[in-house]
């Protein structure tokens, strides 16, 4: 297999006395969707919050195909425009349309002039089913299709790596789907994914790698077959347990 695209290698990070990521190691391959499980405070959007640098690690190396996003000495503005993030929250500007905030970024940070960015952004809205929206603002728009806003906004760039933290989790539960169709249609092009969701029947058909966190530390990690179907670690068992009933 060649090299990972992100490899993560001995990742530390604590606020104060509170240790929140313990030694992780992980990688993740071009075209593979890790999924990372595990309760609440048990560091999995923290270990995201590392890859995109918005965080300082203590300790550890990450790398992205090559480039050690953790070096002091990084060009973060860059690193970032290689990695695409949506959060649980959709963080659209409401006075913009959604066509004005998937244009956003490409004109003011990577420079695309308007006519470029705005045939890429139509394209990427007809990608996610959303091209009908494209004049209206969010708040016309239902959590389901603003998530899938905010996922046309990341995309639009085309990033090496998507990072997913918590997507589907402030929306209603009948709303959930059409997001998590969006991602299975992204995984089956080929899109480097690491996400974290308490939908567990989602990871199990769509993961190529499952780690269970829990305080920080990686406790079980494998193919869903093994994590989430016949987890070796009484702590996943009990997790899993937990978040099916």
């Amino acid at each position: 297999m060649s090299d990972p695209l992100l490899r993560l290698t001995g990742v530390r990070k604590s606020f104060g006395d509170h240790v929140v990521l313990r030694d992780i190691s992980l990688d993740v391959h071009r075209g593979q969707c890790v999924v990372l499980i595990g309760a609440s405070g048990s560091g999995k959007s923290t270990l995201l919050r590392c890859i995109n640098v918005l965080e300082t690690v203590d300790d550890g190396v990450i790398t992205l195909d090559g480039t050690e996003l953790t070096d002091p000495r990084l060009d973060v503005d860059a690193a970032r425009a290689r990695i695409g993030v949506v959060f649980q929250s959709y963080n659209l500007f409401p006075h913009l349309s959604v066509l004005d905030n998937v244009t956003l970024a490409p004109v003011l940070v990577h420079k695309r002039s308007k006519a470029e960015a705005k045939e890429r952004a139509m394209a990427m809205l007809e990608r996610v089913g959303l091209a009908d929206k494209a004049h209206a603002r969010p708040d016309d728009c239902s959590g389901g299709q603003q998530q899938r806003v905010a996922i046309a906004r990341a995309l639009v760039n085309e990033p090496e790596l998507m990072l997913l933290d918590e997507v589907t989790s402030a929306l209603d539960p009948e709303l959930v789907g059409e997001v998590l169709d969006l991602l299975q249609q992204l995984k089956a092009e080929g899109m480097t994914m690491v996400l974290n969701t308490h939908e567990i029947g989602f990871a199990r058909d769509v993961a190529d790698t499952v780690a269970y966190l829990h305080d920080g530390l990686i406790h079980e990690v494998g193919p869903p077959a093994e994590v989430i179907d016949n987890p070796q670690q009484e702590r996943t068992r009990r997790f899993l347990a937990r978040v099916r009933h």
